[in-house]
């Protein structure tokens, strides 16, 4: 058990374990939880379409480089972060980039996203990762501050100006 928070003198626990993508619980939490993400305004308002529903969890689990985790209170799927193994040619080293990292929203802001950081961290290390990566939208100002708590910043190279995120939509 991982200490999310303390609040009001309160330690909340939750449970953070590797994605089994053969154990049900496993799977319909991380559905369950990616969900209630994308169905929230600042992942877009819409809940995830039937057809990524039934590709989502074939495709994570076959995917070579997929790392998921999830936070559970009992039996509750409660967060979780998606990650995937990366490699970073200027240190000539595995990084992991966390694609997705969320909390219920009637479980925000008690540190279980902090305990899910520190978990991926603790699997980039013991993967000799030389750095995590992610991407945040700016209007998202807890989690940019969570992620900056944690040591994120915007990446730069030399003198030049942080580098950006950007994306082509192919379908």
């Amino acid at each position: 058990m991982e200490p999310a928070d303390d609040r009001e003198g309160m330690i909340f626990k939750v449970e953070i374990v590797t994605v089994d993508f053969k154990n049900e619980l496993h799977t319909s939490g991380l559905l369950q939880v990616l969900d209630s993400y994308a169905s929230d305004p600042i992942g877009g308002g819409e809940p995830l379409r039937d057809e990524v529903r039934s590709r989502l969890i074939a495709g994570l689990k076959a995917h070579p480089t997929t790392l998921a985790l999830m936070a559970f209170d009992g039996k509750s799927a409660v967060g979780l972060a998606i990650c995937f193994f990366g490699f970073s040619t200027f240190h000539a080293m595995r990084l992991l980039n966390i694609h997705d990292l969320a909390v219920v929203p009637e479980r925000r802001g008690e540190g279980i996203g902090g305990a899910l950081l520190c978990a991926v961290e603790e699997k980039a290390m013991e993967n000799d990762c030389c750095k995590l990566t992610l991407e945040a939208q700016e209007d998202n100002v807890r989690a940019v501050e969570i992620y900056r708590k944690f040591g994120f910043q915007d990446f730069t190279l030399g003198d030049s100006g942080p580098t950006r995120f950007f994306a082509k939509n192919l379908s």
